[in-house]
């Protein structure tokens, strides 16, 4: 399974250009661009194991740098305060990653 078989190739790409500066990634706005926030949570939980790239069942630190290029491999890397701002935004339980309980949550509020 793909990105491109959930999302638009065009949504996505609409929601990467809006974010391609340094430190203009808003996860909500993302979201809603690339149309996941429209997704139903199966959807949802779909893209989480996608992106899930070591399938711990957790997207990391380490992962969330490279948020972006899960979507589109020229997009750029998340910067650190990005990375820690999608974190604080998603991980409820503070462990420091994001479940896919989490991810759903985060992405459909």
């Amino acid at each position: 399974m793909s990105l491109n078989s959930i999302l638009s190739a065009e949504a996505i790409d609409n929601a990467i250009k809006d974010c391609q500066d340094p430190d203009t990634f808003c996860y909500k706005k993302f979201f809603q661009l690339c149309g996941l926030s429209q997704k139903t949570p199966q959807e949802v939980k779909d893209v989480f194991r996608i992106l899930d790239e070591d399938n711990s069942g957790f997207i990391e630190e380490s992962e969330l740098k490279f948020f972006l290029q899960r979507f589109a491999p020229t997009a750029r890397v998340l910067t650190e305060k990005e990375t820690k701002s999608l974190i604080s935004a998603a991980d409820n339980d503070g462990d420091g990653n994001i479940g896919v309980e989490e991810f759903q949550a985060m992405v459909l509020s």
